[in-house]
């Protein structure tokens, strides 16, 4: 096709025009129906300089993608009108002493949608009227996008967190960005670019708030630091900075029952994939209030179909839960609380966020090896506090093992151990009834001595707040 020609062949029923367009930067996309299946999308840069020309459009065009259904879309025309009909024909954008950009129209059936500059953006999705189909039309839809000032979105967010209703009260939150900590949830909040929300590139960890002691921090702390080691996340700061940010976020908090979370990222910086481009690592911590203690009722699980992660990974605490999330959802549809994984040899692993402890038919506590699962803080701290029913006769040892799917059915209980359930009783795997079917001594004797432990345990598990 000759450039130059204006009145190059187009599509029966239309015909090419040559428009300027100001010096405004502006992006096209044109939008089609491939056999009626698949949208696609051909995208086209305009760009001008110089002085305007008389047939510029005021302020900007953008054409975007409207949501339609695919039974919905029309022969393409432009929803512009300025530049009038352009899509579904070849055409050039021509003039004098200005860039000259060719695009290509549509083969199939497409749609062209306009943003209208202003105040308001109005985007339209306008279909062809000689559609044979749809002789009524699709009509024109309109709907508005505000822009919003500062002060406007924060307004916005505040609206959005008196409408919540989530049992969980965010007390506190520090943000190595803004270089302190707040107590308003409305700007609790994290930039999109950082590397932790965009690419799942983060740790994080969890202590919990009892009496105003925070439970095992030091021991989260150092798992904490193992999984940035491993994540290749620089430090923010040395670790005594950043165990006294955590602990002058829950004192700023004022709560005094609840659970200290707190993450680590490259931070933010762009949307690509290396962290090349972050300049500091950012750490994040919230305080959530109030979690009432775990019952100790027991329940059901059944074994995950959703593949476990690899090692390498399940044994840091990234931010990469997706499969964890997915394994809970599955235990949840099928009726059960959780969901157990196997590892790569048929072994009992793990729960999606819980470590899982037997008791044998000859009174001894196992665990699977830590070698390929998260070192859970309080499954280790168990293993501790079980000694004493070792002392008293009610076990008659503890070790690391591993554990077969048909031990672990035929065991006189099973538990399932972690900082939110503390101990919890598993009565039926699958369709196996666990032991007598019911909470056993074992589990009930072990979640009496984690409480304790929480509310009277030595200094070492146990850092007091100032409050």
């Amino acid at each position: 096709m000759d450039p130059d020609n204006k009145q190059s062949s187009v599509l029966p029923g239309y015909t090419a025009r040559s428009f300027e367009i100001s010096p405004l930067v502006s992006l096209l996309f044109f939008f089609y129906i491939d056999e009626g299946i698949q949208c696609r999308a051909i995208g086209t840069f305009l760009w001008s300089s110089g002085e305007e020309s008389r047939d510029s459009f005021d302020p900007l065009f953008f054409v975007a993608m409207a949501s339609l259904s695919a039974s919905s879309l029309r022969e393409p025309v432009s929803g512009n009108p300025p530049i009038g009909r352009i899509a579904g024909f070849p055409g050039v954008i021509r003039s004098p002493r200005r860039p000259r950009v060719a695009f290509h129209g549509v083969t199939y059936r497409g749609f062209g949608v306009g943003v209208e500059g202003g105040r308001y953006g109005v985007m339209r999705a306008v279909t062809s009227s000689n559609w044979a189909a749809d002789p009524a039309g699709v009509g024109v839809h309109t709907f508005r996008v505000p822009l919003l000032s500062g002060s406007e979105v924060a307004e916005k967010l505040r609206e959005f967190q008196e409408k919540r209703t989530g049992e969980q009260n965010y007390m506190a939150m520090y943000s190595s960005i803004f270089g302190g900590i707040t107590t308003d949830p409305a700007v609790m909040v994290i930039h999109m670019d950082d590397h932790l929300v965009h690419r799942g590139h983060g740790v994080f960890d969890t202590a919990a708030i009892m009496d105003g002691y925070l439970y095992e921090l030091d021991q989260h702390l150092d798992r904490f630091l193992r999984s940035a080691s491993m994540a290749k996340i620089r430090l923010p700061f040395q670790r005594s900075t950043m165990r006294g940010i955590l602990i002058q976020t829950v004192s700023a908090s004022r709560c005094r029952q609840g659970s200290l979370r707190y993450w680590l990222s490259p931070g933010p910086g762009d949307f690509l994939l290396s962290p090349s481009g972050c300049p500091n690592p950012a750490l994040y911590a919230i305080v959530i209030e109030g979690q009432a203690l775990p019952d100790r009722k027991g329940v059901k699980v059944i074994t995950s179909s959703v593949p476990m992660k690899s090692p390498e990974f399940s044994i840091m605490k990234s931010v990469n839960y997706l499969p964890n999330a997915l394994s809970k959802m599955e235990a949840e549809e099928n009726g059960a609380f959780a969901a157990i994984w196997l590892d790569d040899e048929g072994f009992v692993a793990e729960g999606p966020n819980m470590n899982v402890a037997f008791v044998t038919s000859d009174r001894e506590l196992v665990m699977p090896h830590f070698d390929k699962i998260l070192s859970g803080c309080t499954a280790k701290r168990v293993l501790v506090l079980a000694e004493q029913l070792v002392a008293d006769g009610r076990l008659r040892g503890i070790r690391l093992g591993s554990v077969s799917v048909q031990e672990g059915k035929m065991a006189d209980e099973m538990m399932l151990i972690g900082s939110g359930v503390i101990m919890k009783p598993v009565l039926q795997w699958d369709d196996q009834v666990i032991g007598a079917g019911k909470e056993g001594p074992v589990a009930r004797a072990l979640f009496d001595l984690i409480l304790e432990d929480m509310k009277s345990g030595p200094p070492v598990v146990r850092v007091p707040v100032p409050y």
